[in-house]
């Protein structure tokens, strides 16, 4: 991780195209801005994280369902 020190008005560019300014620094909280391509995805880190968890929790197959579903087309296919 790289750890820097900024202050109020400085920023940093990330790969030529994306810029990370410092807003404000108050009460403890730090306001800052981020600048970049339309086709970039930019989230806070929690909802970053909640997304990863909901896409594996997806990705999980579960056997009931697997069979319900292949008798459900067993049906479909026999109605013909």
């Amino acid at each position: 991780m790289l750890v820097l020190t900024r202050k109020v008005g400085e920023g940093i560019v990330i790969d030529n195209d994306i810029y990370v300014v410092i807003l404000e620094d108050k009460e403890g909280r730090v306001r800052i801005g981020v600048e970049a391509p339309k086709d970039k995805k930019i989230y806070r880190r929690e909802v970053y994280d909640r997304i990863c968890i909901e896409n594996s929790e997806a990705s999980q197959w579960n056997m009931a369902d697997l069979n319900v579903l292949r008798q459900v087309l067993d049906n479909r296919k026999d109605q013909k």
